[in-house]
């Protein structure tokens, strides 16, 4: 086959009748001044070369770049170094673009890219330094090996760029080229190290619930607080480690891992077995004096919009980020041998985050390790999730609170410890402006982190007004608010990543997923000897007093980190008796039989106990599950809340026809949030409107929807509500992004309404703006959801209620992460895809999530799904979220989407028989 130096074989012109049409509708738009420049050229111009052959300096011998239908590589070389060089050289074909907005995002340089709008953000990710830390573990910590392989990638995309720029990199650099003379650098090692860290800082567990339950005191008690975030529900919904381990590591481990084990105790991992002098300390609410006051209210509320800034690439914050994974044994799969699924719940963008790929050694040896294919990050050498020759492993979001913040003592001249003046770490950052001036700023460090309010002028007098314990320092010149956070210490995740990618066996996964310090994730583990097993990783502090919940006073000695839980204390377990292991963000293990504190703030266990049971119903009685058994179980959209709650609603007695109609769509329904299901989106909506009238009318302005009025009684009126006339009302709007506003609707919800359902006069029932106006009517506030309800929804689907669906009301709009959100139109239209009508919903193991505080549209989604099939590995399946193509109008641009929506697996073959059989395209990369 000729080579083609332009764009994909001839098996793939089907899209060129479109871009034609495209190019010109894009010529006529007026005024718009891109429609000249927009031809089918142009965007034909950054499609990758797919076939012939391409000389790729530094080879040491040729590489086989061999892509199927859907454009997924698979790629064969004789050394590890020309298998991670030609990973880096085929990414940037397909990803550039997403790669350097990335390095640009870790590093606090999107200013240089897109201008003053991103100068802020710019600010709060160089206070938080990712790229020092970065740099530092590059310098310190990483393994000879590994930087062997950071170096070689990078000089795979160097190659690229070396021989494209402009539009033949990117559309997107041709549009950024009218208002820009931005040209990429060249890629680095650390750039690759950096994106861990913007992977850690969406997965940092707590922080944001600890920001929001201190906004919360100026409305509520303690008591009602605590109410808002109840316990796990250890007794109802199960956690990951139930069986224990059977055993330590058999090897000595890497002493330089082995030094991050500063904790103070010890443990072996089985339920009521472990050990330890470190504890958790006691305080809660009380240890950092709750956070409450005017001032300090201010503070954590701006740090609140500061972080919605950021581009939040996994995902939104709140309950919805985490993901599914379970492995069940060979004794309960039809196959005989493991099969394990997992499906990570992120942010939807274009293209998805994630990028299939096989990276394959010709011969595996000491020269060539790896025979290996997943789903990678685009910058990163390695697979990310995925399987070798021998075991696969999946990840969730373990939840681990591994971020505090501290209310800090300052001077102009420095902070408060210990009853001393300190003086502050500081260095200078200049952040370079495209189209405009440098900005400056400094960046001050206290012994616990960088000071985070300093990039906020709202946040100048912070704490001013909070109450904190007997013995604070005078507060008459403010607190500052810093973040102390395990990924700001240089760690060995990327060491980890490759460690992973070549285990042969449990112990030696385990021993790689101790490397894996940031972000803590569930890791499940099987292998084709049969085997199935958990680890749970991460450097996980260890406090003196307090438990995270709330900031905590950064003067006082005691409330200070005291080391980590010991890496061999961590919970894990391999082979349990029953035969399965389900990780859904749930607790890892039960806090009354773990001696170390994890996090008071996990998920609440909904999808993992719906998958428990669905596991359970089909292996009772000696049942087999199959792969289809599986991607069944990945699609299951039941409503655990519906469940709950609608034997409540259809008893609410209605006598108007109007919502009596709506009423009569729950009777007789599955609880199943199908796309073209009436009953899904009614419920939906009373669900939302439910939690507006009981809690979200209640909560702060800071926590309450940008732009959503209330007339509340003013914040210094104590007195009885029924004393207040409407003049006396304050009318007080909402300040927060629609995608993070509370109450979102997850299953901490559930626990909360599942809490006081049985007490109709609860206050929270209580449909007034003041949290303490008295006994509520449970059954009143319920029938007032349902008519709101069947408003908005006649508003949005019409009057004729059997025209009504859910997938109408939840659609996914894929839209790309820079110009297609806030670029012109017309790059928003030629950039994004969409929407897709859409089944699932919050907490269903499906779990297309919508933030119910914001409305119904979806903010994160299985990213991706696969199930690996450990009896055959080339009759396992995956889907990706859009295509591998970066590039608007490639055939590979979405072309998995729609498959993916409907549930959908595509074949993922792995064998060099397989592969071969699958290929399309074959690129030569040759020395």
């Amino acid at each position: 086959m000729p080579a083609n130096t332009n764009g994909p074989s001839g098996k793939k012109k089907r899209g060129r009748a479109r871009l034609l049409v495209i190019a010109i509708v894009l010529a006529l738009v007026p005024g718009l001044g891109y429609g000249a420049f927009w031809s089918v050229s142009t965007v034909r111009a950054s499609f990758p070369e797919t076939t012939g052959s391409i000389r790729l300096k530094g080879l040491s011998g040729p590489v086989e770049v061999k892509r199927d239908g859907y454009g997924i590589p698979q790629i064969y070389a004789s050394s590890d170094e020309d298998l991670f060089r030609a990973q880096g050289y085929v990414q940037a074909q397909d990803r550039f673009w997403e790669m350097d907005v990335r390095r640009h995002l870790t590093a606090g340089r999107l200013s240089e890219m897109f201008g003053a709008s991103q100068v802020e953000t710019d600010a709060f990710l160089r206070t938080l330094g990712w790229r020092q830390v970065a740099e530092k573990e590059y310098e310190t910590k990483l393994s000879a090996r590994t930087k062997k392989y950071l170096r070689a990638y990078a000089d795979g995309v160097n190659a690229y760029l070396a021989e494209h720029e402009g539009a033949s990199l990117s559309v997107e650099y041709a549009a950024l080229g009218f208002t820009n003379d931005y040209k990429p650098e060249v890629w680095d090692p650390v750039d690759s190290v950096a994106w861990l860290k913007a992977m850690a800082w969406d997965l940092r567990g707590n922080m944001q619930e600890e920001i929001d339950r201190s906004l919360m005191t100026t409305r509520f008690s303690e008591k009602q607080i605590d109410q808002l975030y109840p316990d796990y529900p250890a007794d109802r919904n199960k956690p990951i480690v139930r069986d224990g381990a059977v055993g330590e590591l058999t090897d000595e481990f890497d002493p330089e891992a082995a030094a991050a084990d500063t904790g103070t105790g010890t443990g072996t991992g089985v339920p009521g077995a472990g050990t330890g002098t470190g504890g958790t300390g006691a305080g809660g609410a009380g240890a950092g004096g709750a956070g409450t006051g005017t001032g300090l209210q201010s503070q954590l509320g701006a740090l609140s919009k500061t972080l919605e800034e950021i581009p939040a690439l996994l995902g939104p914050n709140g309950d919805g980020i985490g993901s599914n994974s379970w492995v069940v044994s060979g004794k309960h799969t039809t196959t005989g041998k493991p099969l394990l699924a997992n499906d990570p719940h992120l942010a939807p963008q274009m293209p998805s985050l994630w990028y299939q790929m096989g990276l394959h050694c010709r011969s595996v040896s000491d020269k060539c390790r790896y025979d290996v294919a997943g789903f990678t990050f685009s910058g990163m050498p390695g697979v990310i999730i995925g399987h070798n020759q021998k075991v696969s492993w999946g990840f969730t979001n373990l939840g681990a609170d591994v971020t505090d913040l501290y209310l800090e003592k300052v001077t102009s001249d420095g902070y408060l410890y210990d009853g001393k003046q300190k003086p502050f770490t500081t260095r200078k950052e200049t952040i370079k402006v495209a189209g405009g001036a440098d900005r400056r700023i400094t960046v001050r460090s206290t012994g616990n982190g960088p000071i985070v309010s300093d990039r906020s002028d709202e946040m100048d007098d912070v704490g001013r007004t909070a109450p904190v314990t007997t013995g604070s320092p005078d507060r008459a010149s403010g607190y500052a608010v810093s973040l102390r956070w395990t990924a700001l210490t240089p760690g060995r995740s990327m060491d980890a990543v490759f460690a992973l990618n070549e285990a042969a066996d449990f112990d030696q996964f385990r021993k790689a997923a101790r490397l894996f310090d940031v972000p803590a994730q569930n890791l499940l583990y099987a292998d084709t000897d049969g085997h199935i097993g958990y680890q749970a990783p991460g450097r996980i502090p260890v406090r003196g007093k307090g438990d995270g919940r709330y900031p905590a006073p950064g003067w006082d000695p005691e409330y200070r980190w005291t080391g980590y839980v010991p890496q061999s204390a961590l919970p894990w377990e391999k082979d349990p008796g029953r035969g399965y292991i389900v990780t859904a963000n749930q607790a890892v293990i039960d806090p009354e039989k773990y001696p170390y504190l994890l996090t008071e703030d996990w998920g609440y266990g909904a999808r993992s106990q719906r998958l428990d049971n669905l596991i359970q119903s089909k292996i009772k009685d000696g049942g087999k599950i199959s792969t289809k058994d599986m991607q069944t179980m990945q699609m299951d959209d039941s409503s655990e809340i519906a469940k709950l709650l609608t034997p409540y609603l259809l008893k609410i007695d209605t006598e108007d026809p109007y919502i009596r109609e709506a009423q009569k769509l729950l009777e007789g329904w599955d609880y199943t949030q199908d796309s073209d299901s009436a009953a899904a989106a009614y419920f939906n909506g009373v669900w939302r409107y439910t939690l507006k009238l009981a809690f979200g009318n209640k909560l702060p302005k800071e926590l309450r929807v940008t732009g959503e009025c209330l007339r509340v009684p003013p914040a210094d009126d104590s007195g009885p509500l029924e004393d207040l006339d409407g003049d006396s009302l304050v009318r007080e709007c909402g300040e927060r992004a629609r995608d993070a506003a509370q109450p979102d609707g997850g299953d901490r919800w559930f626990e909360v309404v599942r809490s006081i359902l049985e007490d109709e006069d609860n206050p929270w029932w209580k449909t007034s703006t003041r949290p303490d106006s008295g006994a509520g009517d449970r059954d009143k506030l319920l029938k007032q959801a349902m008519e709101d309800a069947r408003w908005e929804l006649t508003a949005k689907l019409g009057k004729d209620i059997d025209s009504w669906s859910w997938g109408r009301l939840h659609q996914l709009t894929l839209r790309n992460q820079t110009l297609g959100i806030k670029g012109p139109a017309v790059l928003r239209w030629a950039l994004n895809r969409g929407p897709w009508n859409l089944g699932g919903g919050e907490a269903a193991v499906n779990a297309t999530g919508w933030n119910a505080a914001g409305g119904y549209g979806v903010v994160w989604v299985p990213s991706m799904r696969m199930i690996v099939n450990l009896a055959d590995l080339d009759k396992s399946q995956w889907i990706n979220l859009s295509g591998a193509s970066g590039h608007a109008y490639n055939a590979h641009y979405s072309d998995q989407t729609s498959k993916w929506a409907t549930g959908e697996l595509l074949p993922w073959v792995f064998s060099k028989k397989g592969v071969e059989k699958a290929t399309e395209d074959t690129l030569a990369l040759i020395p």
